[in-house]
């Protein structure tokens, strides 16, 4: 599946934008703090509206201005994990997990490729961050996108929490089951997981 974006958005006195084209795999947004990335991100999701462009997802106009196309967020079928996971602390990781779940038999498959089987029964308070993070993971993947984002899902872990949740993510990619687009600041970590990578912010 390709995904084609050229959008541009207002923020503060500037603008920050992108365009590209990708496809299958785990394509990786590189670029310094402050460059635009999670904005991007948000754009794409309809979480903010770009002043112009457009962004296309397997051929689908999520948004395009110039045909006055603008989905809603519930109907762009994206999958969206925010740096934080906000997982809801009222509900044990198995009835996040299935929150929104477009199928509950995918449950073990998921859990298993995310190595979180063991988890299903905590509360979100007991996770560590990146017991967190592939929780959120797994909840966005849930949900049957088709197209899973990424911000920063690497951001404020230890270095073994790092690990694990790299290799989940490298699990998920490596099934080809949705097209990942994932930002970081990191340049290893975008060498590591990337099947592309682009820059953004100059």
């Amino acid at each position: 599946m390709s995904f084609d974006v050229d959008v541009t958005a207002r923020r503060g006195a500037g603008e920050v934008g992108a365009c590209f084209t990708t496809g299958d795999g785990l394509t990786v947004l590189v670029g310094a703090s402050g460059a635009g990335k999670t904005s991007l991100l948000d754009m794409i999701a309809g979480l903010l509206r770009p002043a112009r462009g457009h962004i296309r997802v397997g051929g689908r106009a999520l948004f395009d201005a110039d045909a006055g196309i603008d989905l809603p967020p519930e109907r762009r079928n994206v999958g969206y994990v925010f740096q934080d996971a906000r997982l809801f602390p009222h509900r044990r990781v198995r009835a996040n997990l299935l929150y929104g779940a477009s199928d509950d038999r995918r449950l073990d498959d998921v859990a298993r490729v995310l190595d979180i089987a063991a988890l299903l029964d905590r509360w979100p308070r007991s996770l560590s961050g990146g017991e967190a993070r592939r929780v959120a993971i797994g909840r966005a993947l849930l949900s049957d996108p088709a197209l899973l984002l990424l911000d920063e899902p690497l951001s404020s872990l230890d270095p073994a929490r790092r690990e694990e949740a790299m290799r989940a993510i490298a699990r998920v990619r490596d099934a080809r089951a949705v097209p990942i687009l994932m930002v970081t600041h990191d340049r290893a970590e975008a060498e590591r997981l990337g099947d592309r990578i682009i820059p953004i912010g100059g």
